[in-house]
């Protein structure tokens, strides 16, 4: 192996060359077609290795490129070595694997490929959360891999075995914890996301996620998601002000997401119904989270009006010795927002509104769970006492799947099972009582007897 060839295995770095203007389709036919290659191992220093060739794009160009596999320990037989390099070049000669997986490791792909080319697809708190499950816990564990080594086997075995035992401590988990199941959801989805980008990339031939499972909780108990009562909302919003406090009215007596809140515009409230196409979070916007969520639902007229009423409503505000008066509503086409801050009138902010507002007002009344998300669930936990069925439930909350609807079902015990449960306890009390009485009887016909 000469110098060139040694500097040019190395060169490569791992990355998935991105589109460029200059690309040619002959190029990528020529990247697609696979050429057989069976180089003969040689030895290079204490390892047996093959050299294998491959494609990359570099300024709109094809140009061709080597890279080195280390096969096995230089003590083993040329023989051995063989065959160990027909097996490593086996899927890759019958197009089960691609050259870039074998050369390209984790942390390379996701660097260079997967978030400066697909995160920034994502809404902007996605990309948070994304980012930090990749820096956390998958960077960490797969990080120095190829792209070729991570199997199902090897990803069903980490989330077997590895995230779950107790260990460490790490990002928001205290040493000796272990993830809860939407943690672990979590870090499973982000991966997906990850090797699915890779397979639309033509790293991967498939995703080796699919079909991965993840361990059962061993308490078996389900979470509660966090609810009020209609007693405890009526309390928690005469203590707010306005407008936050016709933001709390409007999301629990619709179930709209903050971010879609935030978002309303006067050319969304109709006479009895609100449209949601739209969602807005600390700077970000974008279309609503998902296709069933881009939709019209059905609103109870008192709700509209409360939310025409703002445009009646004025406040005081301090600003140093002096107190300020501010419209809540600066403007009402259809265009501008229904929710404007005080001052300015520019879109909300979603934390500011919690932390100063909202918590201090819950705590107070020793509800200190209570955020945006307690109130949409709350909305589907009323629809629920009320007797509204799944699907209903499930049109209004906007929910893509039943089964986050079913979520919130399996959290009460329908009226139908009390009266069940009524009836059968009141069965067994009466036979119970009518065999006491016998035994009563019984008893005290042997007494008499003895006597």
């Amino acid at each position: 192996m000469n110098s060139q060839d040694h500097i040019a295995g190395h060169a490569i770095g791992g990355s998935i060359a991105s589109a460029d203007s200059g690309r040619h389709p002959e190029d990528f036919d020529a990247m697609a077609r696979r050429r057989f290659q069976d180089p003969k191992p040689i030895r290079y220093g204490k390892y047996w290795v093959i050299q294998i060739r491959g494609d990359r794009m570099e300024n709109g160009q094809r140009k061709r490129f080597k890279h080195r596999i280390k096969l096995c320990s230089a003590t083993l037989p040329e023989r051995e070595a063989q065959k160990i390099a027909a097996e490593e070049l086996r899927p890759l000669n019958q197009g089960l694997e691609t050259i870039e997986a074998a050369i390209t490791n984790f942390r390379d792909y996701v660097e260079r490929t997967y978030i400066p080319q697909e995160l920034p697809l994502l809404a902007k708190t996605t990309q948070n959360r994304y980012a930090g499950v990749i820096q956390n816990y998958l960077t960490p564990a797969f990080g120095p891999l190829c792209l070729r080594e991570l199997t199902r086997k090897t990803i069903q075995k980490f989330f077997s075995q590895t995230i779950f035992q107790a260990g460490p401590a790490r990002a928001g988990h205290p040493a000796g914890s272990t993830l809860g199941q939407e943690s672990r959801d979590k870090i499973r989805d982000v991966l997906s996301s990850v090797l699915r980008s890779a397979v639309e990339y033509g790293a991967l031939v498939k995703n080796p996620v699919d079909g991965v499972r993840l361990p059962k909780d061993s308490r078996g108990r389900r979470r509660t998601k966090p609810h009020i009562s209609p007693e405890q909302f009526e309390q928690l919003v005469a203590t707010i002000p306005e407008p936050y406090a016709t933001m709390l009215f409007v999301a629990v007596y619709t179930g709209l997401r903050i971010s879609e809140l935030t978002a309303l515009r006067w050319e969304d409230i109709h006479a009895d119904s609100i449209t949601i196409d739209e969602r807005y979070c600390r700077g970000d916007w974008a279309a609503p989270k998902t296709e069933a969520s881009n939709a019209t639902i059905g609103v109870d007229r008192g709700v509209i009006e409360r939310i025409h009423r703002l445009k009646l409503l004025t406040v005081e505000v301090r600003a140093g010795l002096q107190t300020r008066r501010h419209k809540l509503v600066k403007s009402d086409a259809p265009a501008d927002l229904v929710f404007q801050s005080v001052r300015d009138g520019k879109p909300m902010r979603d934390n500011n509104i919690l932390v100063r507002f909202i918590k201090p007002a819950a705590r107070a009344l020793g509800i200190p769970w209570v955020n945006w998300r307690c109130l949409r669930t709350s909305h589907a936990t009323w629809m629920v006492e009320s007797g509204a069925n799944p699907k209903d439930v499930q049109g209004q909350m906007r929910h893509s799947k039943i089964s986050t609807t079913m979520d919130v079902y399996a959290q009460f015990v329908p009226e139908s099972q009390r009266d069940a449960i009524a009836k059968m306890s009141a069965m067994a009390g009466q036979r119970r009582a009518a065999e006491g009485t016998k035994m009563k009887q019984l008893s005290l016909g042997g007494s008499n007897w003895l006597q």
